[in-house]
């Protein structure tokens, strides 16, 4: 007999072969019906594979990321074999799933594929899983893999890296792939396929290598999940941050300025502005104390802090000078300047912690095909902060971190999150720099802080940064689209390598811990996501301009000038559209500039000395005093932007 500990703690015995799908038939038949994936001891299995010894057991359903990623992966290998079969002579080579799909690079030779063979993809692909054929896995010799992919030369060169004795196939209907595992049942699981697009893409990444096509698709286990992703797709694409931005006038990009750089444009930097400020007044009742750093530093300075290792090669090239053997990097960071700040003074324990704040631009040489629009930049604002604090110090200020981060959340209208810990792979420690102890401490107080705070909250080993663990905020926005933003960091590693240093009580030097946070992230990523979960339509207080005078001839300009001084005084910001338009005309423009409110003045408003109020959406107030509206913009600020 052997032992499966199940998700909830419990332990069930079973027949030594026994399968995960007889597991869930022992748990319900509902579940048995649902369940297209497993994970036994924290690897993807079948189910259907035999399992031989103790072990933990999740059963993964199309409710899972990893039941999709099956799913998903599945598919791929039926899209491989139609391709196969609608283009003979075609070269596989590898075929994932991906975060929304799958996608496999194919070697059509001298055949094009375009969006009008689309359809047929799609009906070959339907046919196939209609057939309801079972994945098989099974293990091959190297010589046997080798000779069955004779003529393909890439299938070939990932074999050739492959030891002999752990290579395995896939075998369903006629078809068989290269393949590690990780499948649904049958293909009869899959109901719906969308082939969404074909690009070009490099074998393996290289651009010294032949170019593929690659061909990406989507399917659902229903017609009506895809009927339901296709139409959030289209309201995506009305939402776009690149579309909204240039439609309100707040960034673009120069080809001569250099991809990846943004340009802020008079709105958009005011927007900016007012989230600066709106985090600094939060910070300064945080106790931060802002500081400001230059935009390049000392080659030695990231050699130090270990991000020259981490991003020298793939960012911008050292900065020579007329000095010989003097090199600056653009600023990858703004930890390693904040860290000289704090060692240009000694500090007692009495003065910790030392909270320092800066909205510092950074600068990584992100390759060109990865930029989109304000996401992926070259150039990006960070509202960092780090602080240094003593041991006993660091449970209180990482739980304050995490209110102020939930603050801003709540203040611009973000309210489904999770949490999710980052902690170091155990198994590649090259990838981090520090000590094993000090890794260890940093990843306990993160999961203590978070369960004392009631975060919901996953543990993702792997994703920590290369200098410690991190708790990450993963927001979705109002198309159910998740997104990391905001992030904290344990740090016992950068306090070592700057040897900075306080005062004991015993009158000993000590080493402080650093927190990283920054709960936009980036300016430019924030908007970004910002952009896209409002629809433009931004929290009242945050809106460039917040109400809009719509005169409906110029006999009223004097009048609508009146109004706009009376709006300014109560620090309301507006603006009076004098265009000689009709005022039909001017409302819908405002509608598609998204102003909150239209003002609309005519000989009764002039007369009574009020304004007839409509709102964004075409809601109409009907006609009040100009207080009366000044209370309502109050009011709506008041209850989105709480105090801190």
């Amino acid at each position: 007999m052997i032992q499966i500990t199940l998700p909830d703690g419990s332990v069930k015995a079973f027949e030594k072969g026994a399968t995960p799908m007889d597991v869930a038939k022992s748990i319900s038949e509902g579940l048995a019906r649902n369940v297209i994936s497993a994970s036994f001891k924290g690897a993807t299995v079948e189910t259907v594979t035999p399992l031989t010894t103790d072990g933990s057991l999740v059963l993964h359903t199309w409710r899972d990321d990893k039941g999709k990623q099956a799913f998903w992966h599945s598919s791929a290998h039926v899209l491989a074999q139609a391709l196969e079969e609608l283009y003979p002579g075609a070269k596989l080579t590898i075929g994932p799933a991906i975060e929304n799909g799958f996608y496999y690079d194919v070697d059509f030779g001298e055949q094009i594929v375009s969006e009008k063979d689309f359809k047929s993809i799609e009906d070959k692909m339907l046919e196939i899983a209609r057939g309801k054929h079972d994945f098989k896995m099974r293990s091959v010799s190297k010589a046997e893999a080798l000779d069955l992919y004779k003529d393909n030369e890439y299938k070939t060169e990932l074999i050739e890296n492959l030891e002999d004795g752990t290579i395995t196939f896939c075998d369903h209907s006629t078809f068989t792939d290269l393949c590690r595992g990780g499948h649904i049942p049958n293909t009869g699981i899959i109901k719906s396929v969308k082939v969404m697009s074909a690009a070009g893409a490099y074998w393996r990444g290289d651009e010294n290598n032949p170019q593929l096509t690659r061909i990406y698709g989507i399917s659902f286990p229903k017609q009506k999940e895809l009927t339901e992703y296709l139409h959030l797709l289209e309201e995506a694409k009305k939402r776009d941050h690149r579309k909204l931005g240039k439609e309100l006038e707040l960034f673009t990009f120069s080809q001569k300025v250099g991809q990846g750089l943004p340009l802020w444009l008079p709105k958009g930097a005011a927007l900016r502005e007012r989230l600066e400020n709106f985090l600094k007044a939060a910070q300064k009742k945080a106790g931060y104390e802002m500081v400001v750093t230059p935009h390049i530093g000392h080659k030695d300075l990231y050699v130090t802090s270990g991000h020259y290792a981490k991003y020298g090669e793939d960012s911008f090239q050292p900065i020579t000078t007329p000095k010989d053997d003097e090199e600056f990097l653009l600023k990858p960071m703004n930890c390693p300047h904040h860290c000289e700040i704090y060692k240009a003074s000694q500090w007692s324990y009495k003065d910790l912690p030392k909270r320092f704040a800066e909205f510092g631009t950074v600068y990584r040489y992100e390759q060109s095909g990865e930029l989109h629009g304000l996401t992926r930049v070259r150039g990006f604002t960070q509202d960092d902060a780090h602080l240094f604090c003593a041991p006993e110090q660091l449970d209180k200020e990482f739980k304050d971190v995490i209110d102020l981060v939930l603050y801003v959340f709540g203040s611009l209208g973000f309210e489904n999150f999770t949490a999710q810990v980052s902690v170091r792979d155990p198994e590649n420690p090259d990838k981090y720099i520090g000590d094993v102890e000090n890794w260890e401490k940093a990843e306990q107080a993160i999961i203590n802080a978070a369960e004392d705070k009631g975060l919901d909250f996953v543990i993702e080993t792997g994703e920590a940064a290369f200098y410690g663990p991190k708790l990450d905020f993963m927001v979705k926005d109002a198309l159910g689209r998740q997104w990391q933003l905001g992030t904290i960091q344990v740090d016992y590693t950068l306090p070592e390598r700057f040897d900075l240093t306080y005062k004991g009580s015993d009158n000993e030097l000590h080493r402080p811990i650093m927190i990283h946070r920054a709960p936009f992230g980036s300016m430019e990523r924030f908007v970004a996501l910002l952009l896209e979960h409002t629809g433009g339509n931004f929290p009242l207080w945050l809106m460039p301009t917040q109400a809009i005078i719509l005169s409906i001839s110029e006999k009223y300009e004097k009048y609508s000038e009146k109004v706009l001084n009376l709006l300014e005084n109560d620090e309301i910001r507006a603006l009076v559209d004098h265009r000689n338009e009709t005022i039909g005309k001017k409302i819908r423009e405002a509608e598609m500039q998204k102003h909150p409110y239209m003002l609309i003045i005519g000989e009764q408003e002039e007369k009574e000395g009020k304004i007839s109020v409509r709102q964004h959406g075409g809601a109409d107030l009907g006609m009040i005093s100009v207080e009366a509206f000044s209370e309502i913009i109050k009011e709506d600020i008041k209850k989105t932007l709480k105090s801190f």
